[in-house]
């Protein structure tokens, strides 16, 4: 069956669940925290517990391919269950994946995510643009294809990200620029929301560039980074209603308690709501 196109389905999801995507990372220091052994095991209960607590009410859950692959297959594994069970309570699932590369190993990548055929099939990727904006072509086709969505890299919350970002390209264009006028270009006619989002930290002091791209803006930064719902608007200006602000660890540091966890999740809808008002 043929989904409908994923900025729709974002749209609807961020209308009657609230402005807000958790992230899935089970990383070392929070599987200490929850009194989890850094194993299987603990991948396990810890990605469980997250998506019981949190799929049936938020609007998209990512969980972060990383922390899953370095437990080799069965962690892999893990993370299949992980995508399955979350879509089937009704959450998004954003795989934040962060490839990129070129023709047919691009393509790979797409099918790996974007396919319902393969096992991770997830509602949409995060993607790295800096090989080219045009080397994303297989992703956004399988996407736009199969009613999913594409983030692809844009202005991140690392610091580090600016020395590429924020350079000039060879047509005196800032390469950030370029990846949100063509994911514009992607998103264009369609409504109530495109289905072609940029990465767009939070912790920026000013974006700089048109955010206008009517698309969605995963924001991360939020919490632990030090950006909080109070400053989206300073940031991201009338495009603030597209934003899907994301928070992981100050949600996850409530854990193990399934309560905690919905509270913590609760508070940042509602923050937002409140910020943008």
């Amino acid at each position: 069956m043929t989904l409908a196109p994923f900025g729709a389905r974002l749209r609807q999801a961020l209308d009657t669940r609230g402005q807000l995507c958790v992230g899935i990372d089970p990383h070392a220091s929070l599987l200490s925290a929850w009194g989890l052994g850094d194993d299987l095991a603990g991948l396990e209960t810890f990605s469980r517990t997250v998506v019981e607590a949190l799929a049936d009410r938020v609007a998209v859950l990512k969980p972060q391919a990383a922390f899953f692959e370095r437990f080799g297959s069965k962690g892999v594994a893990v993370l299949e269950k992980s995508v399955e069970e979350a879509r089937a309570a009704g959450a998004l699932v954003l795989m934040d994946a962060k490839r990129g590369d070129i023709g047919s190993t691009m393509a790979a990548y797409a099918e790996a995510f974007l396919s319902p055929a393969g096992p991770l099939f997830s509602d949409a990727v995060t993607v790295s643009p800096y090989l080219g904006f045009g080397s994303l072509r297989p992703a956004l086709d399988l996407a736009r294809e199969q009613g999913c969505g594409v983030f692809a890299l844009a202005l991140t919350s690392n610091p580090e990200g600016a020395e590429v970002q924020r350079a000039v390209g060879a047509d005196g264009e800032p390469v950030a620029a370029s990846v949100l006028r063509q994911l514009a270009a992607e998103n264009a006619g369609a409504a109530p929301l495109g289905s072609f989002g940029a990465v767009v930290g939070a912790t920026l002091a000013d974006a700089g560039v048109d955010l206008a791209i009517n698309g969605p803006l995963l924001a991360p930064g939020i919490g632990a980074q030090g950006a909080t719902m109070a400053d989206l608007p300073r940031v991201f200006g009338a495009s603030v209603i597209n934003v899907v602000p994301s928070v992981s660890r100050d949600v996850l540091r409530h854990g193990p308690s399934v309560p905690a966890l919905r509270e913590a999740a609760e508070r940042f809808v509602g923050e937002f709501a409140e910020a943008v008002k």
